[in-house]
C-alpha cells in the first residue's frame, strides 16, 4: 500500500539549505565601481607618481590623502556620517604631519595613526577585535576590488564602447605635442618661458619606474577603499561572544584581593613614589636610571593587569543583578584609582630623570605614552560606573590618534634640542654625539649654541638642508633650518671630544 502526503500552501515547507556566507565579507557578485570613482582613483594614483617623494615628508603627504578622501568619502555612497568625517580630517591632520616636522621617525607614527583611522572610517569596527581586524581588511580584498572593477567595465561595455588603448594614446600624443611646441616657443622667446616659470616648476624623474609602481599602488589603494565603502566586511564578527555571567564570588574574590594588594602597595611604597628627589639623594644604591625604569616598567604592568582585569570582569560579571553590579563598580573603582596613583607617580619620575640626565626621544616618548595612559584610566574608570565598555575602543582609538596628533604638535626633536642647550647654559654637560642625529627640527634651538659645540651638534647639517625644489616639496621644518644654515654656514668640528 503506498501512501501519499500533499503539503497544503500552510504546512511549513522543507528548509533548503543555508547558502554557505563568509563571517567577513558580505555576499557580493553585483556591485561595481561608479565611473567617478574609477577616474578619481585614476587621478589619485596620477598624483602619487608626480608629487610623492617616499622618504621625503613634505606636502604632497595630504594631497594624496585628500585625493584619497574626495573619492571614497564624496564620489562613494552611502554618505559618510558626521564621526566619520572627523576621523577623514584627522587622518589628513596625521599626514600633514610629514608638511610641518622633518623627524622621520615622528612622520612614521604619524602616518601609521592616520592609517588605523582610514582603516576605522571604512569599517567601522566598534570592538577591539574589530577595530585590529579592519586594519588588515585592505590586504584582504585586491582580488575583490579587481572583480569589482572588472564588473564595471563589463557593465560599461553595454553602455558606451571606449578603447583603453585609444584613450591612452590621445593622452601621449596630446602630452608630447605639448611639450614639443611648447619648448619651441620658450626656445624662441625668453619672455614667453617667464609666463610659465611660476606655474611649471623643474621635474626630474629620478626614478621612472619606481613612481610608476606608487602611481599605481595609490591608484588600486583608492579602489580598494572605494569597495571597503561599498562593501563593507564585518569585522566585528571575530570579536568573542557574550561570556556566561559567573557567581559573585567567583569574580568579587580575585578583585578583592588585587585591591588589597594593590593598596597595601600604595601604603608601603608611599614614599617610593612620591618621594622624587630627595628620595633618590637619601637612598643608596638608588640612582635615577632605576627610579625611572623602576616607575616605568610598574606603569607597564600595572597598565596591562587593569586592562586585562575590567575586560574580563565586564565579560563575567552579571550586569542584569543590581548587587553584582554595584559591587563590580566598587572593585574595579579602587583597582583604576589605585593605578592612575602609579601613573602620576611614574610621571613624576621620568620628569625627574629627563631633569638630571637630558632628554632624548625613547625618554620624552615614553613620559608621553604615559599621560595618554593616564587618560586611558580615566576611561576605564567611566566605563567601570557604566558597567558598559561598548563604547571604550573607539573612545580609545579617539584618544590615541589625539595623542599623536598633539606629539606632533609638541614638536619633540626641537623640544630635545631646546632642553640640552638650556641645560648646557645653566653649566651642564652636552651630548653632542646624541644631539647630531636630530633632525631638522632642531636646528634652530641647536643654532644658538656657542663654538664648536654648534658646528659639532650640526655636523649633520654640514651640507646644508636641501630647499623645496617643487610647491608639494615643501616642509615647514626644512625650509626654517634651511634659512638658518644659509645664514650661518656650519664650519669644521673642532674639539670634538671635548665638547660632550
Amino acid at each position: 500500500m503506498t501512501f501519499h502526503v500533499t503539503l497544503s500552501p500552510n504546512d511549513p515547507q522543507p528548509s533548503a539549505k543555508p547558502p554557505r556566507t563568509s563571517r567577513f565579507w558580505r555576499p557580493d557578485r553585483t556591485s561595481t565601481a561608479s565611473r567617478s570613482a574609477l577616474v578619481g582613483s585614476g587621478i589619485v594614483g596620477v598624483l602619487a607618481a608626480w608629487l610623492l617623494e617616499l622618504g621625503t615628508p613634505g606636502v604632497a603627504y595630504p594631497i594624496v590623502g585628500l585625493g584619497a578622501v574626495v573619492v571614497f568619502g564624496v564620489l562613494t555612497p552611502p554618505r559618510l556620517t558626521p564621526v566619520q568625517w572627523a576621523a577623514s580630517i584627522g587622518m589628513l591632520l596625521l599626514l600633514a604631519v610629514g608638511a610641518v616636522r622633518d623627524a622621520q621617525w615622528l612622520v612614521f607614527i604619524s602616518v601609521t595613526a592616520a592609517w588605523v583611522l582610514c582603516t576605522w572610517t571604512l569599517t567601522g569596527g566598534r570592538t577591539w577585535t574589530g577595530i585590529i581586524v579592519g586594519t588588515v581588511a585592505p590586504w584582504r580584498a585586491p582580488l575583490r576590488t579587481v572583480h569589482f572593477v572588472r564588473r564595471s567595465r563589463d557593465s560599461a561595455r553595454s553602455v558606451r564602447r571606449i578603447s583603453i588603448v585609444r584613450i591612452a594614446a590621445v593622452s601621449v600624443i596630446s602630452l608630447v605635442l605639448l611639450l614639443v611646441f611648447g619648448a619651441l616657443f620658450v626656445s624662441a622667446d625668453p619672455e614667453f618661458g617667464k609666463m610659465f616659470a611660476g606655474f611649471i616648476p623643474d621635474i626630474a624623474v629620478s626614478d621612472p619606474l619606481g613612481r610608476l609602481a606608487v602611481g599605481a599602488t595609490a591608484a588600486f589603494g583608492t579602489l580598494i577603499a572605494v569597495y571597503l565603502r561599498r562593501r563593507t566586511p564585518t569585522v566585528d564578527a571575530f570579536a568573542p561572544a557574550s561570556a556566561t555571567p559567573l557567581p559573585k564570588w567567583e569574580w568579587a574574590v580575585p578583585l578583592s584581593v588585587l585591591d588589597v594588594l594593590f593598596l597595601g602597595f600604595a601604603a608601603v611604597q608611599m614614599k617610593t613614589l612620591f618621594g622624587g628627589d630627595n628620595h633618590v639623594q637619601v637612598t643608596d644604591g638608588l640612582t635615577y636610571a632605576e627610579y625611572a625604569r623602576q616607575g616605568f616598567w610598574q606603569l607597564m604592568a600595572v597598565t596591562v593587569l587593569t586592562l586585562v582585569v575590567v575586560a574580563a570582569a565586564a565579560r563575567r560579571v552579571d550586569r542584569g543583578d543590581a548587587g553584582s553590579r554595584h559591587l563590580a563598580r566598587g572593585l574595579l573603582g579602587v583597582l583604576c584609582s589605585v593605578s592612575l596613583v602609579v601613573v602620576t607617580s611614574a610621571v613624576h619620575r621620568m620628569w625627574l630623570y629627563e631633569n638630571q640626565y637630558g632628554f632624548t626621544r625613547l625618554r620624552v616618548s615614553v613620559f608621553a605614552v604615559e599621560l595618554v595612559l593616564g587618560v586611558v584610566f580615566v576611561l576605564l574608570l567611566g566605563a567601570g560606573i557604566r558597567m558598559s565598555g561598548k563604547w571604550l575602543p573607539t573612545a580609545v582609538l579617539a584618544i590615541a590618534s589625539i595623542g599623536v596628533l598633539t606629539f606632533a604638535a609638541f614638536n619633540p626633536d626641537a623640544y630635545i634640542a631646546e632642553k640640552n642647550v638650556q641645560r648646557y647654559e645653566s653649566g651642564e654637560n652636552i651630548d653632542v654625539d646624541y644631539l647630531v642625529g636630530l633632525s631638522a627640527d632642531a636646528v634652530p634651538a641647536l643654532d644658538r649654541l656657542p663654538e664648536p659645540q654648534r658646528s659639532c651638534a650640526l655636523s649633520g647639517f654640514r651640507r646644508g638642508v636641501p630647499s623645496a625644489r617643487a610647491p608639494w616639496e615643501f616642509n615647514a621644518a626644512r625650509t626654517r633650518a634651511h634659512d638658518i644654515l644659509q645664514a650661518r654656514p656650519v664650519g669644521p668640528c673642532l674639539q670634538l671630544s671635548t665638547v660632550g
